[in-house]
């Protein structure tokens, strides 16, 4: 079996806004990618992530892009079993426009073993795409970024 999960929130933006500021990297690290974000997210590309509470960048593949609708990424799981060979875990974050102009965004990610190590990734991930929702909502409707010295 392998573990997966889904969160979403309500960003009071249009979905372009909102898009936008997930695939550039500029606007990306003002909100998500505490040590910065390198490479704007389009089809094929491996972009850089960096962040203060997991150091040291890493690669995201860019598996596909479809404006202002969904991304696919994938990035290596991080699972602490020592299982040699590693894995990738597959995260699906949609767009979807409200009639009330905000837009319902969505990150589902999945690919994780079950395993111990797995498991307590898969937790760890959940929660944290729960706060990027958190903090790209802060960000988009006041300015705020809610990572920025939270963890260094």
């Amino acid at each position: 079996m392998t573990l997966k999960f889904e969160v979403s929130g309500r960003i009071g933006r249009p979905v372009e806004e909102v898009f936008e500021a997930v695939v550039n990297p500029e606007k990306l690290s003002g909100y998500f990618t505490t040590g910065g974000a390198k490479g704007r997210l389009e089809t094929g590309a491996t972009v850089s992530w960096d962040f203060h509470d997991f150091p040291g960048a890493f690669p995201v593949k860019v598996v596909e892009v479809e404006q202002n609708r969904r991304i696919v990424l994938e990035w290596r799981g991080d699972d602490s079993d020592g299982e040699a060979g590693g894995y990738n875990t597959r995260v699906t974050m949609r767009f979807e426009p409200l009639e009330d102009g905000r837009t319902l965004v969505s990150i589902a990610e999945e690919g994780f073993r079950d395993t111990e190590g797995g498991r307590k990734a898969s937790y760890g991930n959940c929660s944290g795409w729960t706060q990027v929702l958190c903090a790209m909502k802060a960000y988009l409707e006041h300015g705020i970024n809610l990572r920025e010295g939270m963890y260094r």
